[in-house]
């Protein structure tokens, strides 16, 4: 184990929000080697960037020694977190819960060290999927409080737009989960997202009322821009791990795009780079803060996605901005040159095609903004038609905005 210890290290990046023993913690990290778990349920087939960022908290405690527990929630997954929710989870069938789980369970051995047992990935549906309910309610249901259950944040914000039976059940579901691991694999610690603080500290709670036995909590930061908002929605929706649902291009212009006054937070928690290094880039100022959002977007691309794919998304988005490099890992698409003969595709058209803008209406507002170019080229026209003529080469580059591009090749 190191010598210094990941809790210091942990506080000192900014993860840190709430600890059930924040003393008694940070004195357990610095002495055993400490079991710990971090729950992910398959709500979609791929993990993205929020999940990351638990991830990131997990190789930093498997660097110091400790042992983490990747819970893949196959049965909490059957109902849904209620947890930051204004209205109820779409359901999934099972089919689709274990597809995903599968994926997941994919990603997080490019991330962990599963040699040797020095991780594990569990699921939940091994004991959930099985629980016979009477058993369940007589012997966990009588630890817990409605009273005290309606008073936690998760359920509070929904109390107003309505909170099924399913969802309530969910506290009982993840706080048994804890009691599961500490039993099987003398798991004492978890961890979560910040809006997991109620989940946890029932869970620490119900292992301490059927064993005796003293269990610990932590959450941390959720992924937030200076704002207040949520890190990693992208005009397509989430930000992805999966390269097939966001490409590394897309994936590394959106660090390179961040705002100014959220690459400190960025580069503490989504990288390894010494905190010196971090605090130096961050107080660069003006066009020179340009230099650390590329190194931010560099380092997380090459953790996600390796270091090749880094290196190409780099230097495609050098070409789009300098005009040189390689175009070729640039969002593209590929369409018959027979469509841009004669009068060819209107312009609003071919935007709304290739995804450019969500709808012919975003399409003619952004080219009336004048936020729409093809080319070096800015469209004022939104009647223009795309015809053959204009590709040189066979290739045709749209660019929305700054930082949105998309290369039409012509088959």
């Amino acid at each position: 184990m190191s010598n210094v210890n990941v809790f210091d290290v942990l506080k000192e990046r900014g993860f840190l929000r709430q600890a059930t023993h924040e003393d008694e913690i940070r004195e357990l990290l610095g002495k055993e080697k400490v079991t710990f778990y971090i729950g992910f349920d398959p709500t979609a087939d791929s993990l993205h960037v929020g999940h990351f960022m638990q991830i990131i908290i997990m190789m930093h405690m498997q660097q110091h020694g400790h042992k983490p527990i990747v819970l893949i929630g196959g049965g909490t997954g059957m109902v849904g977190d209620p947890s930051g929710r204004t209205d109820m989870r779409k359901l999934m069938t099972k089919e689709d819960v274990i597809n995903n789980c599968n994926n997941f369970k994919k990603t997080f051995s490019k991330f962990l060290d599963f040699s040797d047992g020095k991780a594990i990935t569990v699921n939940n549906a091994e004991w959930l999927m099985e629980l016979n309910y009477i058993n369940f309610i007589r012997d966990i249901g009588r630890h817990f409080s409605v009273n005290r259950m309606l008073t936690a944040e998760c359920f509070k914000q929904r109390l107003e737009t309505g909170l099924s039976f399913l969802e309530f059940n969910y506290m009982l579901m993840q706080s048994y989960d804890f009691l599961e691991l500490y039993k099987r694999y003398g798991c004492r610690m978890q961890f979560g997202g910040d809006d997991q603080w109620s989940n946890i500290i029932n869970g620490v709670d119900l292992i301490r009322r059927e064993t005796g036995v003293q269990a610990f909590g932590m959450t941390f930061a959720l992924l937030t821009t200076s704002e207040g908002k949520k890190m990693g929605k992208t005009q397509k929706g989430a930000l992805w791990l999966d390269p097939e649902k966001t490409s590394p291009f897309e994936f590394y212009q959106y660090w390179r795009n961040v705002e100014d006054a959220d690459v400190r937070k960025c580069l503490s928690l989504l990288t390894f780079l010494p905190m010196e290094e971090v605090n130096e880039l961050a107080s660069l100022k003006d066009a020179e803060i340009n230099k650390a959002k590329e190194i931010l977007a560099f380092e997380v691309t090459r953790l996600v996605h390796g270091d090749d794919e880094a290196a190409k998304a780099q230097e495609a988005a050098r070409a789009l901005f300098s005009g040189g490099g390689s175009l070729e890992d640039v969002p593209k698409t590929v369409m018959a040159a027979s469509e841009f003969e004669g009068d060819g595709i209107n312009v609003v058209s071919l935007m709304t095609a290739v995804k450019l803008v969500p709808s012919r209406s975003e399409g003619f507002r952004t080219i009336e903004q004048g936020g729409f170019m093809i080319e070096d080229m800015r469209i004022s026209d939104p009647k223009l038609m795309i015809t053959r003529g204009m590709f040189e080469d066979g290739r045709l580059l749209l660019k929305k905005g700054k930082k949105t591009f998309h290369l039409i090749e012509l088959a």
